[in-house]
């Protein structure tokens, strides 16, 4: 999001300037990289600091916008005077409790953080209703002050100009099986462990269904066990990361993809992702889902995040019985409501909210 914004805003007629963590961006001097991710976490926030501190010394900065509340906390004492807006992603902490061992104190003050950060902001944009809400009730922003503002796509990136068995082809997929094709992160969220055990009663009814999980994680060697003891092996894969030259077919060559999550899910990119390259997706009916696939077709919500409800939607879906939206109408959704450019005026159209006259 931060690097599509990034090349779309300035055609909304504001200039913009990033200060990033990791390798340096080759070629654009509106991009400047203080610290590496990997440097000792003090280094980092002293760095952040001393690159924004440079670079609102020459005025020209007329408002400041955050997408990590981590890395805008050590300077909000520099934006007094000016504005600042927050993209809201996720709750930080959360999230990290959720993907691992819950440490109190760390994800204590990792919450704190954020409070200060989203609480100071003059607008905080969200990807969800769902998320709005995680704002208000949890962290205290006052509703007045959030906007939401979906996500985006590069939809020519995925609307590749293959069929759906080149697509096959090209990534050495069987032609003949209906194929369902899950991209997550391997954490125990994601609802993988539901999807593997849904599979075991879809192929009763689709006894050639094939899943497909694309993703790396904490939870591969568990996964692998749970389909080995399902007995699965004919039926899911693991295939470990994709490479992103590769996605696009990924999507083209599935049936249909599912996003099986159980918790903590503001939006679910990989939805747009999926429709952009014409292959409808089966979503979970968990935080903001529901909002990135039900105004193309209510269908693609499922009854519930339980292995029993994924499993009559798989099944349903795969048979015939539960109308799926065309390839042609999943790709002139995202057109005409999520390709960058699309996004990029709406987000525009907040900062102008707080912009001086």
């Amino acid at each position: 999001m931060y690097y599509h914004l990034h090349q779309e805003l300035p055609a909304q007629g504001m200039e913009t300037m990033g200060v990033v963590l990791g390798n340096p961006v080759a070629n654009d001097p509106t991009v400047f990289t203080p610290a590496a991710a990997s440097d000792p976490l003090a280094a980092r926030l002293r760095l952040v600091r001393e690159a924004v501190a440079c670079r609102l010394s020459d005025g020209r900065i007329d408002a400041a916008a955050s997408h990590f509340a981590l890395y805008a906390f050590p300077v909000l004492d520099l934006l007094q005077g000016r504005p600042f807006i927050t993209h809201f992603h996720g709750p930080w902490a959360a999230e990290s409790a959720a993907n691992n061992a819950p440490r109190q104190a760390v994800e204590q003050m990792k919450f704190l953080i954020e409070r200060a950060v989203y609480q100071r902001a003059d607008r905080c944009i969200v990807l969800s209703e769902a998320f709005r809400q995680v704002l208000v009730s949890q962290y205290g922003v006052p509703p007045e002050r959030v906007r939401r503002v979906p996500g985006g796509v590069d939809v020519e990136t995925f609307a590749v100009n293959e069929t759906t068995g080149e697509a096959r082809a090209r990534l050495g997929l069987p032609l003949d099986r209906p194929t369902v094709l899950a991209v997550r992160r391997l954490v125990p969220r994601m609802g993988l462990e539901q999807l593997i055990d849904a599979v075991a009663t879809v192929r009763q009814d689709v006894p050639d269904v094939l899943v497909l999980i694309a993703g790396k994680g904490p939870l591969r060697n568990e996964l692998q066990s749970r389909i080995d003891a399902l007995e699965l092996q004919h039926h899911v894969r693991l295939l470990g990361f994709v490479p992103e030259a590769d996605l696009p077919y990924a999507y083209r060559a599935a049936t249909l993809t599912i996003v099986p999550t159980v918790s903590l899910e503001g939006f679910g990119l990989i939805t747009l992702e999926s429709m952009a390259a014409g292959t409808p997706p089966l979503v979970t009916p968990i935080g903001g889902l529901p909002e990135a696939v039900a105004p193309l077709a209510p269908e693609l919500v499922l009854e519930g995040a339980t292995a029993p409800a994924i499993a009559e939607g798989l099944t349903e879906a795969l048979q015939g019985q539960r109308l799926l939206p065309s390839a042609a109408a999943c790709e002139a959704h995202v057109r005409a409501h999520h390709d960058w450019p699309v996004i990029a005026r709406r987000v525009a159209n907040v900062y102008r909210e707080v912009l001086p006259a």
